[in-house]
């Protein structure tokens, strides 16, 4: 094999190597779907376990969640479940102790499992507005003023 057989056969392997895509990562995806008997539990396990990529499904009727691992796309499998016509949301639940503040009103819901709240932006907490501020330079004792108040 000389120097033209060298060169046919990079150009060939360069040829037939497929440009621009991308590996779909392993992934876990967690959704939230109202199912309220085991023929709802078969149905969501079959369309899901149908959607291209989708390695394993995991189903628990007692927390109405829906587990898929697999090289998948949250969004098709959303897709995918909403075709079932029941309620489906991404699983809003994380552990109480990955919540800076677990008992504000937006992160509290009665129907979170043990030990769990909703996931809620951090802007979701409680802050002082500028009227607080106002009240609370009033009465500070570095306000030069505030014995006029008093």
């Amino acid at each position: 094999m000389g120097v033209a057989g060298t060169l046919e056969y990079f150009s060939d392997l360069l040829r037939n190597v497929k440009k621009g895509k991308k590996k779909k990562q392993m992934q876990t995806v967690a959704l939230k779907v109202r199912m309220d008997c085991e023929g709802c539990e078969r149905k969501i396990k079959s369309v899901l376990s149908g959607v291209k990529g989708a390695k394993s499904v995991d189903v628990d009727m007692k927390q109405q969640k829906v587990t898929v691992t697999g090289y998948v796309d949250p969004k098709k499998l959303l897709k995918a479940a909403q075709s079932t016509k029941k309620k489906v949301e991404m699983w809003p639940y994380v552990p109480y102790t990955s919540v800076a503040h677990p008992y504000v009103s937006q992160a509290y819901d009665k129907k979170a499992p043990p030990n769990h709240v909703r996931a809620v932006p951090v802007t979701a907490t409680c802050s002082e507005t500028t009227l607080d501020d106002t009240y609370t330079n009033m009465f500070s004792d570095e306000n030069p003023d505030a014995c006029n108040i008093m």
